[in-house]
């Protein structure tokens, strides 16, 4: 039997682990997953429509509609965040707080579009 061994270099680090939710709505975790297949769906709706040569302005009429449904799940992911994660870092350590805060503003302008 052999061990796989790290060094310092290869460790994982907290900023390297992935992160997980502090607390998910059961609701709105299935909502968002229903979206998810629906949105997959259009894509693929879209993808047939481009192989097909239909008319441009119905083809961004769809891109419309799924970029809508996307911003659909950023909502319902943004509140989650908010309630739970956000939550409890600005609750946690000084250190905490002002990542959450950066992390939070970050996240405004990125999606403020």
């Amino acid at each position: 039997m052999t061990t796989k061994r790290t060094n310092a270099a290869t460790a994982p680090t907290p900023a390297t682990l992935p992160r997980k939710a502090h607390g998910v709505d059961a609701g709105g975790k299935a909502r968002n997953l229903a979206r998810l297949k629906r949105i997959e769906g259009q894509l693929r709706g879209i993808q047939k429509m481009v192989e097909e040569d239909r008319y441009c302005a119905d083809i961004l009429t769809q891109i419309s509609a799924a970029h809508e449904a996307l911003r659909g799940v950023g909502r319902e992911l943004m509140k989650n965040h908010l309630k739970h994660c956000a939550a409890a870092a600005l609750k946690g350590t000084d250190a905490q707080a002002e990542a959450m805060h950066e992390e939070l503003l970050a996240l405004m302008y990125r999606h403020a579009r």
